[in-house]
């Protein structure tokens, strides 16, 4: 081997020891993140390098006279050498610093929004800061006249900010360097924007669109049917819009996404049809047959009875009716079967126990209001509730009508005492209520008299009215009530039976007057009596404020304590009339 040979050996076994800086410093940096022994690292291997540089010289010197090889080939391949080591030893320089800092590196974006040189808390604040008041923000959304909103909060939008900074804080620190470099030097000269994963609840958004739709002015109304006694009423629907649903969702969530400063979405909608009436549907929905109502001892349970219902027409009769009816409802008789055995009258067996009993009084010298508190106590007589199922008192009792049977005896109404067509019933319900309390059962609606009526105590009587103010309360218990209403005398009397469950509360009702206002007498001169004499016309009433609470106790101690209602009863004025 001659001696340019030897030269050119020397030089590829150098550039190879060259390669093994880059772990060596890397080592040292994994073991000591001290900056001093980086730098002494480096110091070292730069030494190191000059000085191979000078011998690699010297031995060229030595031996150029018969290899051919000029003073100027050999000083431009040092200084190539000595550039190479330069450039690795900045690189590793460049890249120790960057690991060693605490910031995100320059040129890099989230969402459009500079975190170059932030700490990761600093760079999820200002994009707190920037990103989260657009989440607090109304979209509108319009269509024609109607406009309604959403807040992106409602969905749950939701930007990963921290999964979107720890991102961003990795970049340039791999650890590889010369790939760490190209990062750092490429973020810096052509910057880099993050973008953060997006989440939102799309079953929330789907109803919302839903609902909006249903709120439109001009949608599509459905074909739709009710029962009405023995009497099945189909309406009818019209074409009109719906929301193109899908193409909204994209609409609300690109807005949310790209943060735009206009917030209103038009409401893309189509005209469609309504669905056809289908009579053989309908039928199939409505069809029972009678079952009796039955109950088993062990374990306790009550199956209620069934009404059976079918057309009372054929089939092809009803569709024609149907075809031929251009206007208005189509009306459709029904055959109603009640079952040899009901659910009001399997006995008192099937609920042996009572759960609640109360009763209240009333004078029987006024004929009409008895009447008519005998005739509301047995439409509730029997009534037996399912677990979950509500009670309606309106719907029980039904409208107060001459034709019902039901007389003109005092009401309050608006405010004042009057005579009207079914004076006396709310005693029934005012009763009822109190039976339902003592029974421990959901209240579901209850309103208290304007004025206070004095046969039940402040704050647990119950109103009620048709078209107005209704009674309604829910067996919440887990097994099936009955109510059993009585009239004797002068009092009617309402008991709850069922089944008393492993745990069973006292339940007390406590009152209290909060305020009482007492009522104002008026003398109103007249001609009708002798002079000096006088009359009441009007006893009138006092006015309260009160509040009215159930305690739940078990083996005398108090489990729970809950306000019920906070009631007020007007004040009414006592005439009378003083004769001149």
């Amino acid at each position: 081997m001659d001696k340019k040979e030897e030269v050119e050996v020397a030089f590829e076994e150098k550039v190879a020891e060259d390669d093994e800086i880059e772990p060596k410093i890397e080592d040292k940096n994994t073991e000591d993140k001290d900056q001093e022994v980086k730098e002494e690292i480096v110091q070292e291997e730069v030494e190191k390098k000059l000085e191979e540089a000078e011998n690699i010289i010297e031995n060229y010197e030595q031996n150029k006279a018969g290899k051919g090889l000029t003073k100027y080939a050999i000083i431009i391949s040092v200084i190539s050498f000595i550039l190479i080591i330069a450039v690795i030893i900045f690189s590793t320089i460049f890249a120790l610093i960057n690991r060693s800092s605490n910031k995100i590196i320059s040129g890099v974006s989230i969402k459009g929004i500079d975190v170059s040189g932030l700490t990761i808390e600093e760079a999820k604040q200002k994009l707190s800061d920037n990103i989260l008041p657009n989440l607090e923000q109304e979209i509108a959304l319009k269509h024609g006249d109607y406009t309604t909103s959403i807040i992106p909060k409602q969905i749950e939008a939701n930007f990963r900010i921290d999964e979107a900074v720890n991102i961003a804080y990795s970049m340039g620190r791999d650890g590889n360097i010369l790939k760490d470099n190209y990062k750092i030097i490429n973020t810096y000269l052509g910057s880099t924007n993050i973008t953060p994963a997006f989440s939102y609840n799309q079953k929330i958004l789907e109803d919302f669109i839903t609902n909006a739709s249903d709120n439109l002015p001009d949608k599509v109304i459905q074909s739709s049917y009710c029962i009405e006694n023995n009497k099945l009423i189909i309406s009818k629907g019209t074409k009109g819009n719906t929301i193109q649903s899908e193409i909204l969702e994209n609409a609300i969530i690109d807005n949310i996404v790209n943060l735009k400063e206009e917030n209103a979405i038009e409401i893309p909608v189509k005209e469609v049809e309504p669905n056809a009436i289908d009579i053989d549907k309908i039928r199939g929905e409505i069809y029972k047959e009678p079952k009796d109502a039955y109950y088993t001892r062990n374990p306790f349970a009550v199956y209620p009875h069934v009404n059976g219902v079918d057309f009372d027409m054929s089939v092809e009769e009803a569709k024609n009716l149907v075809a031929n009816t251009t206007e208005g409802d189509i009306t459709i008789p029904l055959k109603i079967t009640t079952p040899a055995v009901t659910t009001n009258q399997i006995g008192t067996e099937a609920f042996p126990d009572q759960l609640a009993t109360f009763t209240t009084k009333f004078s029987t010298a006024d004929g009409n209001r008895t009447t008519n508190i005998r005739l509301a106590t047995s439409k509730i007589n029997g009534v037996v509730l399912m677990p979950g199922e509500t009670f309606s008192y309106n719907q029980v009792v039904g409208k107060r009508t001459v034709s019902a049977g039901f007389k003109s005896a005092h009401v309050f109404s608006n405010g004042q005492v009057l005579d009207d067509v079914g004076g006396g019933i709310c005693q029934v319900s005012s009763t009822l209520y109190n039976a339902v309390l003592l029974s421990n059962l959901e209240i579901v609606e209850r309103k208290n008299h304007t004025f206070y009526t004095g046969y039940v105590k402040i704050g647990t009587d119950a109103t009620v009215s048709w078209g107005g103010p209704d009674f309604k309360f829910k067996n919440s218990r887990n097994y099936p009530i009955k109510i059993v209403g009585k009239v004797s005398g002068g009092t009617v009397t309402v008991q709850i039976y069922g089944l008393k469950e492993q745990v069973e509360y006292e339940v007390v009702i406590e009152s209290q007057v909060l305020q009482k206002v007492a009522r104002k007498v008026t003398y109103k001169p007249t001609t009708a009596l002798e002079t000096g004499k006088q009359k009441v016309v009007q006893s009138g009433y006092d006015g309260y404020k009160s509040r009215t609470y159930k305690t739940l106790k078990l083996n005398g101690k108090v489990i729970s304590k809950d306000l019920l209602s906070t009631d007020t009863y007007n004040s009414l004025e006592k005439i009378i009339e003083v004769g001149q």
